[in-house]
């Protein structure tokens, strides 16, 4: 059978205020035709479906229009759903009856029955090839957060699995491997119940689809999670576990798995070096950090419970995303360089987005105005000024104070450090002027401090 993997959609996200819908739109036109064009059989969505948690009402009806239009354009397809970070997984998965019914499984969060064992049925998914018969399971795991995930007791503490028992030994299985997880993590063998209760969560689900699988049948992963060693976007990934203890193992996929489709990093890449560990990435640049990422989407060939060919097709860019100058240049160059764009016209919509970047010494109040000016008629849409300066360190003086001299500080005291921390010289007059300007108080501050006083 075959499979399309792709996430990270974020349906909804505006770049720089620039509302995103029509090329969205392009991408799921283009994917429509794709499903039918390479006679796919599943289609796997790992995650970030929306770019947040209260999706807007057109951009809920975007992805309902898109999964409507894939199954009447191919009666026969599979669609798996998992939430990833930014979606709200209640949301996503609220509408899940009808779309069953209509060959979509959405699964949003983790569930729990009376005695608190997670259910692990609801995320095993039959997927069926074009004869209708099943030819391969889907394990797909949600965005887990710390509450979602097993307990894992300490070494040497009594286990408890959190999880089913009906799973010849699953949980056993699960609990070495989550210990294993976490060792090659980089903890130094410090117990680490997120990570290992992730790692555990897995391992039982495998092994639910190990019980299922037949002959010739494969396994397959769906996840929304990072993956150590996986190289972000620093601009649009939201870090998914304040502190950066999110990143987890290989490991934790079982070697038989046939494929894993994962979400959040927005670079398709592999993961541990394995081809069949792959992050899609997502449709389109999320950021201007992402201009140089070939975005794509993954097709996988079964064949025999394995993934006998993985390749990646293209997702043509409906806008293009322009740094100019390409790095930082001093603002007379950047200027000439934005002066002679040579674009042709498009309508407004369909306009490059632009970020100019511009090497500073120090303050220029005009900016704004001067970049405007030099692309007042350039089919452009202005995304984003990216001043830098050139490094200065700070001196010995201004490293580190005391909580003594902290308390001595007064606002023009800070104001001075910050102007030398950043502009490696010292604060101009008229720019101290206008700052004493700004911290005089107004006539109804100085009558209230008055009042405060004679009291």
């Amino acid at each position: 059978m075959r499979l399309l993997h792709t996430s990270d959609w974020h349906l909804g996200q505006t770049l720089h205020n620039f509302d995103r819908t029509w090329e969205h739109q392009r991408f799921l036109d283009w994917l429509l035709d794709t499903i039918v064009a390479e006679e796919i059989d599943a289609l796997l969505i790992a995650g970030d479906i929306f770019d947040n948690a209260n999706p807007s009402a057109a951009s809920q009806r975007q992805l309902y229009r898109f999964l409507q239009q894939a199954r009447a354009r191919s009666p026969q397809l599979d669609i798996v759903v998992i939430a990833g970070n930014h979606d709200s997984a209640g949301r996503l998965e609220a509408p899940g009856p009808l779309l069953e019914a209509h060959g979509t499984r959405v699964v949003g969060h983790v569930t729990r029955g009376a005695d608190g064992a997670i259910d692990l049925e609801r995320f095993l998914v039959p997927l069926t090839d074009k004869a209708g018969a099943i030819a391969a399971w889907c394990v797909a795991i949600p965005f887990l957060r710390p509450g979602d995930v097993p307990r894992v007791p300490a070494p040497g503490a009594p286990a408890d699995t959190g999880a089913a028992t009906d799973m010849d030994g699953a949980a056993g299985d699960g609990a070495a491997g989550g210990q294993a997880a976490a060792d090659e993590s980089g903890a130094g063998g410090v117990h680490d119940a997120y990570l290992q209760g992730i790692a555990l969560l897995y391992r039982q689900a495998y092994a639910l689809a190990r019980a299922r699988c037949t002959a010739g049948q494969a396994i397959v992963a769906m996840g929304h999670c990072h993956m150590v060693g996986g190289d972000a976007s620093p601009d649009s990934e939201r870090r998914i576990v304040i502190g950066g203890t999110e990143a987890l193992p290989a490991s934790m996929f079982d070697p038989s798995i046939a494929y894993a489709a994962l979400g959040h990093l927005h670079l398709a890449q592999r993961v541990g070096k394995q081809e069949h560990l792959r992050y899609s990435g997502s449709p389109l640049p999320l950021s201007f950090a992402e201009v140089g990422y070939q975005h794509q989407v993954l097709r996988i060939d079964l064949e025999d419970g394995a993934a006998r060919a993985i390749v990646p097709l293209p997702v043509p860019r409906a806008v293009a995303l322009l740094r100019v100058p390409a790095r930082p240049a001093p603002l007379k160059e950047a200027l000439a360089e934005l002066v002679s764009l040579d674009l042709p016209d498009l309508p407004e919509h369909a306009r490059p987005y632009l970020e100019v970047r511009v090497l500073l010494d120090g303050p220029e109040p005009g900016l704004r105005a001067q970049v405007e000016a030099a692309i007042a008629d350039k089919p452009v849409r202005l995304a984003k000024i990216e001043p830098s300066r050139r490094a200065v360190a700070a001196d010995e003086a201004d490293a580190a104070l005391t909580l003594d001299q902290l308390a001595q500080l007064q606002p023009d005291d800070i104001f001075r450090r910050l102007w030398r921390q950043r502009f490696g010289d010292e604060a101009p007059d008229d720019q101290l002027s206008a700052f004493a300007e700004l911290m005089l108080p107004q006539d109804g501050d100085a009558a209230a401090a008055g009042a405060k006083g004679r009291k």
